[in-house]
């Protein structure tokens, strides 16, 4: 099922002999809001990291090294795909970045040794601004 306002987007790889350069977000892109702080998440193999909700921050990740598998669920009550999950990976063979509204809990993980996201959010970080869980809709994360 598909969760309003999540979005997948093509973004543009410029092919390099020397090292490909991946396209992230210009201020030109639609769904860019502003710029509140960008943020660099590891994740080992087979480890999942999650749930976290930003109350008011859209969220624009794009995995940076490896590919990164992430699971969504809409807590937005007022939505129309309120407890809807989906899954969405992310990898430099089919790059993309992801847009997570506000409202929207998410989890991720990797098969890979080692994985790195790229997450832009629109305000800096603030503890208030985000809910934690390691439970959300059956799903449990340590």
């Amino acid at each position: 099922m598909k969760i309003i306002g999540v979005k997948k987007i093509k973004q543009r790889v410029f092919k390099n002999p020397k090292g490909d350069l991946l396209k992230f977000v210009s201020k030109k892109n639609d769904f860019f809001k502003s710029f509140g702080e960008i943020y660099f998440n590891e994740i080992n193999s087979n480890k999942k990291k999650g749930w976290i909700l930003h109350k008011k921050n859209q969220c624009i990740f794009t995995a940076v090294y490896g590919e990164v598998s992430f699971k969504l669920y809409d807590g937005r009550k007022q939505s129309s795909s309120f407890n809807k999950e989906t899954n969405i990976t992310l990898n430099k063979n089919k790059y993309n970045i992801l847009i997570v509204p506000p409202g929207v809990w998410f989890s991720f993980t990797t098969k890979k040794k080692k994985s790195v996201i790229a997450n832009l959010i629109d305000k800096p970080h603030s503890d208030g601004e985000t809910l934690k869980s390691n439970l959300i809709n059956g799903n449990y994360i340590k």
